[in-house]
């Protein structure tokens, strides 16, 4: 089994898995097995408050169902707490983060004057005032901390022009295309809580890199997340995998499959006697 290829399939245990997982999951399982190479799975339940190990559990059933079959331990980002923190901490003592004590509605009120109807992830923090922070963190004020864009690019030492990533495409028809970053699509993002020790965009580049992935399949939604990822793995010398953004499918109604649609799940197709080669046909791949 090559190494040189290694994917994921990464979803959160917040629902049961729908078509658009199995979609995802399926064209990671066959890119790894086509290529010789490793495919992971990976359980994103960093979010307490909404992930349940029941829901981990039916993730494990409805893809073994599927006769997917993964190379390596399940990895559970809940148990990898300290791998987050030590990116903080690497981010913090470079002064490439800061806290931010802004409330949602000061954020949102901020983002009607975006350029192009764009709501900045956070605007600029502007003149930092320690005694004001020393006083929020005394009263207990709850923070996020956020990557200070601008401390970021110019801790680049060769420019932000020269980070860059390959897009793959899955039209056997086209070639890869590298893709420039686009620090517009950042911002001051959010990379942990006070109450939480990590954001998606952290853990999901520190898992990456930790799991040695070299080739990321997932929907186009997360097609701009890239370029925050892309920056972080420059700041925290990590790799930058080649990607893949696939089509998100969508159900008879033009509306794209969401966890609340509990009609299209897994468990209810195979309820009402759906096989693995059914769901293949129903999202378009081979049996």
């Amino acid at each position: 089994m090559s190494t040189a290829f290694t994917t994921r399939f990464a979803p959160s245990p917040t629902g049961r898995l729908h078509l658009g997982h199995a979609f995802s999951a399926v064209l990671a399982h066959d890119a790894a097995r086509a290529a010789g190479g490793r495919f992971l799975l990976r359980i994103e339940d960093i979010d307490a408050g909404r992930c349940r190990p029941a829901f981990t559990q039916a993730i494990l059933d409805d893809l073994a169902w599927l006769g997917l079959t993964w190379d390596a331990d399940v990895r559970r980002q809940s148990d990898h707490i300290a791998d987050y923190q030590r990116a903080i901490d690497q981010l913090r003592q470079a002064g490439l983060v800061y806290r931010c004590f802004r409330t949602r509605s000061e954020l949102a009120e901020a983002s009607l004057s975006a350029p192009h109807g764009r709501a900045p992830v956070a605007p600029s923090p502007g003149p930092h005032d320690p005694s004001d922070e020393a006083a929020r963190l005394e009263a207990g004020a709850p923070y996020a901390w956020r990557l200070s864009l601008g401390a970021a690019l110019a801790h680049i030492s060769r420019g932000a022009e020269d980070i860059a990533f390959t897009e793959e495409t899955l039209d056997a028809g086209s070639g890869p295309r590298v893709v420039r970053l686009d620090p517009s699509l950042i911002g001051d993002v959010v990379l942990a809580r006070k109450d939480t020790p990590t954001s998606y965009h952290l853990a999901v580049t520190v898992d990456d890199a930790l799991q040695g992935v070299t080739h990321i399949i997932r929907g186009e939604d997360l097609f701009e997340a890239t370029h925050v990822h892309v920056l972080l793995q420059r700041l925290l010398g990590l790799p930058t995998p080649r990607y893949r953004h696939h089509r998100l499918l969508a159900g008879p109604d033009g509306k794209r499959y969401a966890k609340r649609d509990a009609s299209v799940t897994l468990d209810a197709l195979r309820s009402g006697g759906a096989t693995p080669d059914d769901i293949r046909r129903m999202i378009g791949l081979p049996a």
